[in-house]
């Protein structure tokens, strides 16, 4: 695995000098920003997204959406972190280009977006868009009689020659390397003029929370969904056709962008409140509330949102984290500062993602002293000390806020290119430095400082 940007500027990771007491804020949900947006773009009449997240992957959307023809208005609203979208569905057509970026959210969502389209629709992205996952999705389309002219890769770039109309029916896909695969195709079915019936054959789907939550905002806009078998290793879902109703929708806030925060409680000794958490949800991210939980945190949530407290001690953790994997790299950094062994398992997918993350975390924790082994399907990582070093991100945000919480801990931990966070959390290194300025008192003589082989 190359490691790239190397000699890009570094951020001096902070290092606590106390236990952290904050009240962090987070701006809106990713996944549920560009999976309404899409909806809204397809849908019969405007539509409103209450504080939608403002990042890299949801402004490459919004302006994908643009290219085809859907009208976005900003409108202000009460959320700190940007105005509200006001969407404004438009007759899709081409010739025109979609900068994906590195999101795998653009790069799978809008292909069956783009099939609906009049005219060819080229889609491209940063160099390692190319190398992601893309031929279920693809090939699907050409199943459904959809042209598209590639490379022969069944990967980026390739272009979508919209007939401004796709008949739909039955398609069969392996979506064991991502479930954006599924939700892609769900998200246009309604669309089709015969529905759509997705069938997923193959190993169980990671992340098979983002697939409900495909499911839960479609039957939102009015559009019938039925699922089958949906927790085995063949599932299907049957989108029938009609029309998309318009939202008018306030946007969670991003829980897996609350992980470096919460992590921060149970490193520090401190405490973190995240308000606004709900007491129910499709998002991954609420996975955190049990495996913090598991490494010593005293996890509460109630209606002023979640609070993360830290006990002194830091456990290691035995866990498939298969349908949660992006708050892998958070929760091994945890790991490499716990007092007992890791087993981190069910993540092979991450191989996949914006880099190759399990190598990239067994690469980087080691280049800081850490004893860290990749398993066919995830990490093995003992308690070693820690020492400060370059952390390489490889352009992924998920690496960047990993190093940060290392930092917490462990000084002169420097990360490269830290702005890679603008893809999901713009202010993360302000949000960060608030974190750190927000100390608690002092420590709490009842309370060990929980010091373990990270120190």
């Amino acid at each position: 695995m190359t490691q790239p940007g190397r000699t890009r500027a570094l951020w001096p990771a902070p290092t606590a000098t106390g236990p952290v007491e904050a009240t962090v804020a987070l701006p809106g949900s990713k996944s549920l920003t560009n999976r309404y947006l899409v909806l809204a773009a397809l849908a019969t009449e405007p539509s409103r997204l209450r504080a939608p997240l403002r990042s890299r992957d949801t402004c490459l959307m919004a302006a994908a959406l643009a290219e085809l023809g859907t009208t976005l208005h900003d409108v202000p609203g009460p959320s700190p972190f940007g105005p509200d979208w006001v969407v404004i569905p438009g007759d899709l057509h081409g010739p025109a280009s979609v900068d994906c970026g590195l999101a795998g959210t653009v790069m799978r969502f809008l292909p069956p977006v783009a099939a609906l389209a009049e005219g060819p629709v080229h889609f491209d992205g940063d160099a390692r868009a190319r190398q992601r996952p893309m031929a279920p999705v693809v090939d699907a389309l050409r199943a459904l009689g959809v042209e598209i002219t590639d490379d022969g890769t069944g990967r980026l770039p390739f272009t979508v020659h919209g007939r401004g109309r796709v008949r739909g029916g039955r398609v069969r896909i392996d979506a064991s390397a991502s479930s954006q695969f599924v939700s892609a195709l769900l998200l246009a079915g309604a669309r089709y003029e015969e529905g759509l019936l997705v069938e997923h054959v193959g190993p169980p789907i990671p992340s098979q929370p983002h697939v409900s939550m495909t499911v839960e905002a479609l039957r939102d806009v009015g559009v019938v969904v039925d699922e089958g078998g949906a927790d085995g290793a063949q599932s299907t879902w049957q989108v029938d056709p009609g029309p998309i109703g318009a939202l008018d929708v306030q946007v969670e806030p991003d829980l897996s962008n609350a992980a470096p925060f919460l992590a921060a409680a149970l490193v520090t000794g401190g405490r973190v409140r995240v308000p606004g958490w709900p007491q129910y949800t499709t998002q991954a991210g609420d996975s955190l509330r049990d495996l913090l939980d598991a490494m010593g945190a005293e996890v509460t949530l109630d209606r002023d949102g979640l609070t993360v407290g830290g006990t002194g001690e830091l456990y290691g953790l035995d866990a498939d984290l298969h349908t949660a994997g992006e708050l892998a790299p958070v929760v091994a950094a945890l790991c490499a500062l716990a007092d007992t062994p890791s087993h981190l398992r069910g993540i092979a997918h991450l191989r996949g993602h914006e880099t190759d993350r399990l190598a990239a975390l067994a690469a980087e924790l080691g280049r800081l002293g850490g004893d860290v082994t990749e398993t066919e399907d995830g990490l093995v990582i003992r308690p070693r000390p820690l020492h400060g070093g370059v952390f390489a991100t490889y352009d992924d945000h998920r690496l960047a806020t990993a190093a940060a919480v290392l930092g917490l801990r462990v000084p002169g931990v420097q990360v490269e290119n830290v702005e890679t966070t603008a893809k999901t959390l713009p202010e993360f290194t302000t949000l960060w430095q608030d974190l750190l300025n927000s100390r608690a008192a002092g420590p709490d003589p009842a309370v060990p400082t929980g010091r373990g082989p990270g120190a």
